[in-house]
């Protein structure tokens, strides 16, 4: 029997849009939600910024937050508790919803919005 994963990715979807002002939605759906920074990819202005975005998958909801990656001080604001749930640079897996790791989730992820406000300069 596969797990219900609905109420997690229910939460971690709202966590996503609340915590993300001024990025640009750019689906929300039965394939996820998927957030764009309002502003063009520096390498390949042609193309829109990936920002995060959060799905469900068959082992677990995945949380992405783009701002991570290749950004030490960004990376430094993760905490052990939400380290635990990392895969990769700039993914969170979660099995339950966990209000606590939530909670630091969405600190986080503010601070990620922020650094996204503006275009990266590289």
């Amino acid at each position: 029997m596969a797990a219900d994963f609905a109420p997690v990715y229910a939460a971690l979807r709202e966590l996503m849009l609340r915590a993300s002002p001024g990025m640009v939605v750019a689906r929300d759906g039965a394939e996820g939600v998927m957030l764009l920074a309002p502003w063009p990819h520096p390498r390949k202005p042609k193309e829109p910024m990936w920002y995060g975005s959060a799905r469900t998958g068959k082992a677990y909801v995945s949380y992405h937050l783009m701002p991570l990656y290749m950004n030490a001080a960004m990376q430094a604001r993760v905490t052990p508790a939400l380290k635990k749930r990392m895969q990769g640079k700039t993914c969170f897996n979660f099995k339950a919803v966990d209000e606590a790791a939530f909670a630091e989730l969405e600190v986080l992820t503010r601070a990620a919005a922020e650094a996204f406000a503006t275009p990266l300069k590289l």
